[in-house]
């Protein structure tokens, strides 16, 4: 589990590098937002003819300023409304391809990057408890509901692998952040009553930004004349700053005040999340070496999570940026999860951890989660793994390959994350006391003698009770170990 642990902290690390990114450009739309008109209503001359303007007109037809045919396929002919424009243009200033570089950052989103890291090391820098009861939840970047699916994308395993990583990114699950706050829980607290919460609550709130997006993208596609969306915008991180923009734009009455305080929600969110990330980088660091202090770790985090996020806020940013999604979080929070799964199911114990819940909690769990612990959620994980990786494409940003050095970079940052695992596993059976290798790695693979509570009292009731539930059928046969792990 250790090198679960130093691969998913390294994970959340990158993760939270570029999401500080996006909390930049919230605080660039922020600014943007006092202006009259806002700046993304109309087109601009030098966007070209194929803008359609986000803002109503007064005559309430088409406000398309170009005559090519809404069908057309080609992508330079596609009809882009003003607030993708100016997201592209303006506040990216996007390259078409990253072969020559990514570029020098844009001092406009260096200053609202500085904003984003100062107010979460001036949030942190006394602990986990300074940070209140921060919002860890992550879905800012794509949601998958919609009324109309295309059930012939259910054979893709591209949809499955994204459908799972943004439940990862939604949940925070595989990323150590709840596993962060919930060691500072008391050791009796209801988990089964927090995660009851939040998985609801996640899930409504997935629902009703995937209905608002998708209500924004078909009343864009029903101006522009088609029934396909994905002609309409382009999908990635990008997504929320162009259809919420776009839905602004269309008040007629002060969409100032309703810009600032929608760009003012996302900032509070996007610093409320990466808050959750940091300290968990911070907490994995502060427990292998207890004596660097909690506002020296911030501010060392801080200052190098700023430099790398520069890369972010470049002509060639959002390359980047896909680019360590994919291969820096996705691919790692996938691999990491799965080997999290077995480690707890098989080799620790679906039986122990269920016992383990019901001594902390009073409560048995029930058969449907432990055989979805102990067989479906591991079993369905590594299917859609094995699939996406037999069915894997090169990774394209703006339907744009990208160059080698790019790839190398990405695949170095995935093996990375991953290879912690066998390293450390290595590294724990050298450590583990044994006069033969087999001792050492029978040791290497169970509970440490001093596992369990905190407290000495509750650790020795604990140990009692575990020792008299597990010993029955212990030494009775390969099926008879698989049977009570699975039922008890």
């Amino acid at each position: 589990m250790c090198g679960v642990g130093v691969g998913q902290a390294f994970q959340v690390f990158m993760l939270s590098t570029y999401y500080a990114s996006l909390v930049a450009i919230f605080c660039r739309y922020f600014v943007d937002s006092f202006h009259d008109p806002l700046p993304w209503a109309t087109c601009r001359a030098e966007w070209g003819e194929n803008c359609i303007d986000s803002a109503p007109q007064s005559n309430n037809d088409n406000n398309w300023n170009g005559g090519l045919n809404s069908g057309a396929l080609n992508e330079s002919d596609r009809i882009i409304s003003s607030s993708e424009l100016y997201y592209v243009k303006e506040v990216l200033r996007e390259k078409e391809q990253i072969a020559d570089g990514i570029g020098l950052p844009n001092w406009e989103l260096v200053i609202g990057l500085f904003v984003a890291w100062l107010s979460v090391f001036l949030i942190i820098r006394r602990g986990v408890k300074s940070s209140g009861k921060a919002s860890y939840f992550l879905a800012l970047s794509s949601w998958a509901f919609s009324w109309c699916p295309n059930w012939a994308k259910i054979y893709d395993p591209k949809v499955w692998y994204a459908a799972v990583t943004q439940c990862f990114y939604s949940l925070s699950v595989c990323f150590g952040n709840i596993i962060m706050y919930a060691s500072f829980n008391k050791f009796g607290h209801n988990v089964h009553r927090d995660a009851t919460i939040v998985t609801a609550l996640d899930t409504a709130t997935s629902l009703l930004a995937g209905f608002t997006i998708f209500g924004i993208l078909g009343h864009l596609a029903h101006e522009i004349g088609t029934d396909d969306i994905g002609a309409v915008v382009k999908g990635g991180a990008g997504l929320a700053f162009i259809s919420y923009p776009d839905a602004i734009a269309k008040f007629k009455k002060l969409p100032q005040i309703f810009s600032v305080l929608f760009f003012l929600m996302l900032f509070v969110l996007g610093i409320g999340s990466n808050i959750a990330m940091t300290s968990c980088t911070v907490t994995a660091i502060r427990d292998r070496f207890p004596n660097f202090k909690q506002w020296q770790c911030s501010l060392l985090i801080a200052v190098v999570s700023f430099l790398i996020g520069l890369m972010y806020i470049t002509p060639g940013g959002q390359y980047m940026l896909t680019l360590v999604d994919f291969f820096g979080a996705s691919m790692i929070a996938l691999v990491l999860g799965i080997a999290e799964l077995y480690t707890i199911g098989w080799i620790y114990g679906t039986d122990r951890l269920c016992k383990d819940i019901e001594f902390m909690l009073g409560r048995k769990v029930g058969l449907y989660w432990r055989l979805c612990w102990g067989i479906f959620t591991p079993l369905i994980m590594t299917i859609i793994l094995i699939y996406f990786y037999a069915t894997y494409e090169p990774l394209t940003y703006n339907n744009q390959t990208y160059p080698a050095w790019a790839y190398g970079i990405g695949w170095s940052i995935t093996t990375f994350g991953i290879m912690q695992l066998p390293i450390w596993m290595f590294v724990a059976i050298i450590r583990e006391p044994g006069n033969t290798l087999g001792e050492k790695i029978r040791g290497a693979f169970r509970p440490k003698k001093l596992w369990g509570p905190r407290d000495p009292l509750l650790r020795e009731q604990y140990n009692k009770e575990i020792e008299h539930e597990l010993l029955p059928k212990r030494g009775k046969g390969f099926w008879s170990s698989i049977k009570q792990n699975i039922f008890g």
